[in-house]
């Protein structure tokens, strides 16, 4: 429970010099969740309610107070547009792994079934491109595009990554890329482009959001190693759906150990038992595969916090900081 509170705690914090923007960008947000189609309406309510630590609006509207010291109408519908975006690739997201959960509550798609979950998953990518077309901004569409595209990309990367019996991290990595990282990339692109900044402020920014985003997938792979309270064992579900994580890459490496090269082949073939996952994270705790994926995490939370120093002191820019250590820190 203690965590939970530092979780919130930290947030508030991170919250705190966009608070009044945060809260408009609530009420823009909320106002393309209505619609008069009760399906439609019933879904997206249930979606509206199901509202995250939103990480990444934060994102973009930190980004932009940092460099011009306000966040705009333009960078809240950018931030909407990422948000949109985001909840739409989750809702597709679900269809691809079949999950029955979300944020522990049933999956769009376990509750409406496919046909309805694909539907709903579109018309709030429609949302994204509305809340885009607010700005006028011709590149933030284009940015939505490339990341719709990296997104789409990453996915199909994992999942054709089953048929390749090849351990590396550089694979790994693409993924992380691809799917994590280019999304941060492009809120805190995209709220420093909801300024007047020059290229180089917006380059900054997206590497600033790529880094982060590398170090959140970090921190989520690392979770799966942890035990849940509930079932007392590793919860595993990373390998259940056929994924090789940073941890247990660097183990395998690291050993060459024909036996666990063999159960790792299983899980990228969906065939690894409950039992063998358990051997698989003893492994890679007993052979330093947690603390390899700290030590890497820690070392990009560096670097993005390293590239804030070239602005002056804000409250913003110390939000930022926060943020970091927020994503690293975590508990869940």
């Amino acid at each position: 429970m203690h965590s939970n509170f530092q979780n919130m705690d930290a947030l508030q914090q991170i919250r705190k010099p966009i608070d009044v923007e945060m809260t408009r960008y609530k009420q823009v947000f909320d106002s393309y969740l209505q619609h008069s189609n009760p399906i439609l309406q019933e879904v997206l309510g249930k979606i509206a309610r199901r509202r995250g630590k939103m990480m990444r609006p934060m994102l973009t509207l930190l980004t932009a107070k940092m460099l011009s010291g306000e966040a705009n109408d333009n960078a809240i519908y950018t931030a909407a547009t990422f948000e949109f975006f985001h909840t739409a690739s989750l809702v597709h997201d679900d269809i691809v792994d079949e999950s029955e959960e979300r944020r522990g509550q049933q999956s769009v798609n376990d509750a409406y079934g496919n046909q309805v979950a694909v539907l709903v998953g579109d018309f709030i990518l429609a949302n994204a491109l509305l809340c885009a077309a607010k700005t006028k901004s011709s590149r933030l569409i284009e940015i939505v595009s490339i990341a719709a595209q990296n997104l789409a990309s990453g996915e199909l990367l994992q999942l054709n990554n089953v048929q390749n019996t090849d351990i590396n991290e550089e694979v790994y990595f693409d993924i992380i890329r691809n799917k994590t990282a280019a999304l941060f990339a492009a809120c805190a692109e995209g709220g420093a482009m909801s300024t007047s900044a020059d290229e180089m402020d917006i380059n900054v920014m997206r590497t600033f959001g790529e880094y982060l985003g590398i170090c959140f997938q970090i921190r989520d792979d690392i979770f799966d190693y942890h035990h849940d309270a509930s079932v007392g064992k590793p919860t595993g579900n990373d390998m259940k759906e056929g994924k090789l994580t940073l941890p247990l890459i660097h183990a395998l490496l690291a050993t060459n150990n024909e036996e666990m090269l063999t159960l790792a082949r299983k899980v990228k073939a969906r065939s690894v038992t409950q039992d063998e996952v358990i051997i698989l994270v003893d492994f890679t705790k007993e052979n330093g595969g947690m603390e390899y994926a700290v030590e890497v995490m820690e070392d990009y939370a560096q670097k993005a916090k390293s590239l804030l120093d070239r602005y002056p002191s804000s409250d913003a820019k110390q939000a930022l900081f926060a943020y970091v250590d927020f994503v690293i820190d975590r508990q869940l």
